[in-house]
């Protein structure tokens, strides 16, 4: 099934459950209980919202090899996890604020995963059973103040810097999933999920041995290569194979 959510002017954020192109209310999200209300109406994509609402944002790095290299860094021997904050979301056809003094900002796409039940010290078959379903989302990342910093929590973390969407989807073939980036439509990253380091059900274990995980949480899965600077004025998209395109825009702080 396909979830997500739309903006209306008069009612706000509503979460709905889709089919074709009917928007099917939903009280609350369905990991908190919701149920549909009964109401439906025709939307367009230009309603839609970003999909979730987490309470963390949990991130793995260097999770595919060829990124690494390319970033100059060893494999990791355990999944290497960081936090974006609820602050950063964005949502489909929002734009991507370069904050100023940052010099070289940078996409990477990347598939991500919303979990549907709360998790603790969870084995690989429960952290699995508990995903509730798949979107798109774009790590955002200033490459100078990531490295300059030694922590990274403006390099990943300023506003904007995690866009998600436009649609979750409950059902997706992981292992043929195709993660593509383009830039002002070129093809910047074109990558498998097939290549990852460490697979979803195994770093959302490893996360849960010490933090619990909340329904509702979100997990980025890790950037193919063939990330490079975004700059004002770009059009971005994230394609995932099953769960359609994200689409955002490029400006410079004011």
């Amino acid at each position: 099934m396909r979830f997500g959510i739309i903006i209306d002017r008069n009612m706000g954020r509503i979460f709905c459950r889709f089919d074709g192109n009917k928007a099917i209310h939903y009280g609350a999200p369905p990991w908190l209980g919701g149920k549909e209300t009964g109401k439906a109406h025709e939307f367009a994509e230009e309603d839609l919202g970003c999909p979730v609402a987490p309470r963390k944002i949990l991130c793995v790095g260097r999770n595919y090899a060829a990124h690494a290299k390319e970033m100059g860094n060893e494999l990791p021997k355990e999944p290497m996890i960081f936090l974006k904050p609820p602050s950063s979301l964005a949502g489909p056809g929002d734009k991507v604020i370069l904050p100023k003094g940052a010099t070289r900002v940078e996409h990477e796409g990347e598939l991500a995963i919303v979990i549907g039940k709360t998790l603790k010290k969870a084995t690989r078959d429960e952290a699995q059973a508990a995903i509730f379903g798949y979107t798109c989302a774009l790590d955002v990342s200033a490459r100078d103040w990531q490295k300059g910093d030694g922590q990274w929590w403006r390099a990943k973390g300023s506003d904007t810097f995690c866009p998600v969407g436009p649609f979750i989807e409950t059902e997706l073939d992981v292992p043929a999933a195709h993660v593509i980036c383009r830039v002002n439509g070129v093809v910047k990253q074109d990558g498998r999920t097939t290549d990852m380091i460490f697979d979803i059900p195994t770093f959302i274990a490893h996360v849960s041995q010490s933090m619990t995980i909340d329904a509702g949480d979100l997990f980025l899965s890790g950037s193919p290569d063939g990330v490079g600077p975004i700059v004002d004025g770009d059009a971005v998209e994230v394609e995932v194979t099953g769960l359609g395109t994200l689409r955002v825009s490029v400006s410079q702080e004011a």
